[in-house]
């Protein structure tokens, strides 16, 4: 099956243009109220409690609950603006991290471009780009509390997300395969974009196509990274990591190894790429790769 590109859905989800918010003249308890009865449904289907004196903290872990649970366009005018709002609050009250503070010590440098290993939320990093780690609906994550980037990503990113991957895929007419990418606005994100790819999901022994698929998903994210005229900085997460079953130690090689030969048939593409991690053991393994690659330089 034939696989579209950039320029035949663009125009449709309106990548080019800059997001701007729109919120509704709501407090932050005020969204939150507002959401919580619009959700009531969503929020009966995963048998959340009243919550009309529970914690502020464990009320917004269950609208983000109820939401996950939401097909595209579920939401009123109101009650997406409301979220909106929301999540303009929430990202005013998120301690961020800028690319530049990163860059002040890479850890090493191909040509013009500087490469950076970064242990953190890639929710809060401000770059022009992230990578998520998507399945083949590419609508995101339908369980709620599911402790996966595609889950953490769309839930800051708010709603418009889902639609415009839903947008894709309705353009598309199929399942995203494997090894593939697609690119949105970040909306409520810092940053600007979000490249979604799906990479293989290991179950056993890593074969050599889920090495190859793997590869291509890289391969994919660098390349339509430049289908957009502002992304000088990339932040890559681990792909297939985790919940997909690539071990760590296998897939980390591979990662390196896509990035730095991209990177050097293209110079000047990128000013920074960033390999985002979100543990120590894995940094442990970034890290580790990473110098064996420069002392073979």
């Amino acid at each position: 099956m034939k696989t579209i590109n950039v320029e035949d859905y663009a125009s449709a989800i309106e990548l080019n243009t800059p997001y701007q918010v729109l919120p509704m003249a709501l407090d932050e308890n005020e969204a939150r109220e507002m959401l919580w009865r619009e959700l009531e449904p969503a929020l009966a289907a995963i048998r959340a409690p009243e919550c009309t004196d529970c914690d502020v903290n464990r009320q917004r872990q269950w609208i983000d609950a109820a939401i996950t649970l939401l097909p595209p366009n579920a939401l009123s005018p109101k009650g997406e603006a409301a979220l909106d709002t929301l999540l303009m609050v929430e990202k005013q009250q998120r301690e961020m991290t800028s690319i530049a503070s990163l860059l002040a010590m890479p850890f090493l440098t191909i040509g013009n471009t500087k490469i950076v290993l970064w242990k953190g939320d890639i929710t809060t990093l401000e770059v022009d780009a992230i990578v998520n780690a998507a399945n083949h609906q590419m609508l995101g994550c339908f369980q709620p509390g599911h402790k996966c980037i595609d889950n953490a990503i769309h839930n800051r990113a708010g709603i418009q997300l889902r639609r415009d991957c839903n947008t894709i895929m309705e353009i598309q007419g199929h399942d995203e395969a494997a090894g593939q990418a697609k690119i949105t606005r970040g909306y409520h994100l810092p940053a600007r974009y979000v490249i979604h790819t799906v990479g293989p999901v290991v179950s056993g022994i890593v074969q050599k196509a889920d090495r190859a698929t793997l590869a291509s998903s890289y391969r994919s994210v660098l390349d339509i990274s430049q289908k957009v005229s502002d992304i000088d900085s990339l932040a890559l997460c681990s792909v297939s990591t985790g919940v997909y079953g690539y071990p760590i130690e296998q897939a980390t090689p591979i990662a390196i190894q896509e990035t730095v030969e991209w990177i050097k048939a293209n110079p000047s593409k990128l000013n920074s790429v960033v390999f985002n991690v979100f543990s120590d053991r894995d940094y442990e393994v970034y890290q580790s790769l990473l110098e064996e690659f420069v002392c073979q330089q």
